[in-house]
């Protein structure tokens, strides 16, 4: 079966994208971080291994715009929370395991992924948590359904993310990969030593 690895991706408009890390180094800069970092990332983990699906937001604009590669497919992200436009994503692509990341990692790389793909063959579900308590990756095997409780209750942005999500799954078997970080905020684009 096919796999497939969706990147999350905002058009990188000042004011629109980024805006916590807009606030500490202006919108215009953390929108031209925002496009560039995608683009950096969207060539790092497009590999033969799994299909890379951009899932772009606004809908129209995203599937019209230029800023993102032309061969690679897109969906929409459709309306909704981000456990709304995550479970959207994850019920409505073919058959076969999917992971989803977001598009503002900058340490992914293919080793990553592929260790979310490895994990996902002896578990239902595995997740990259992110330094803050959140989750820069979330996969699902999708051998059986979907739970209908899937992001159900999770508290978007906060240290208990990764928790809720978890305990959105009853009884699934689920993996954690490496821990990464995010950038949210100029202090997040300082590697950590």
């Amino acid at each position: 079966m096919r796999r497939y690895l969706i990147v999350m991706v905002k058009e990188p408009r000042p004011g629109r994208v980024k805006t916590r890390l807009g606030r500490d180094i202006g919108m215009v800069a953390a929108a031209w971080w925002f496009r560039h970092q995608v683009a950096r990332l969207l060539r790092q983990v497009d590999d033969p291994r799994w299909q890379v699906v951009i899932a772009v937001s606004p809908d129209h604009a995203g599937l019209k715009s230029r800023v993102w590669p032309a061969h690679l497919p897109r969906v929409a992200q459709g309306p909704g929370d981000l456990g709304d436009r995550m479970g959207r994503l994850l019920r409505g692509m073919p058959p076969g395991p999917v992971c989803i990341i977001g598009a503002d990692i900058p340490g992914v790389t293919p080793a990553h992924i592929a260790q979310a793909f490895k994990a996902l063959g002896r578990n239902d579900a595995v997740f990259g948590p992110a330094m803050d308590g959140g989750y820069w990756l979330v996969g699902l095997k999708r051998a059986r359904g979907i739970p209908a409780t899937l992001f159900e209750g999770v508290r978007w942005s906060t240290s208990d993310a990764l928790s809720d999500t978890i305990k959105s799954l009853p009884g699934a078997r689920i993996a954690l990969v490496e821990r990464l970080h995010d950038v949210d905020t100029a202090k997040d684009l300082k590697p950590s030593r």
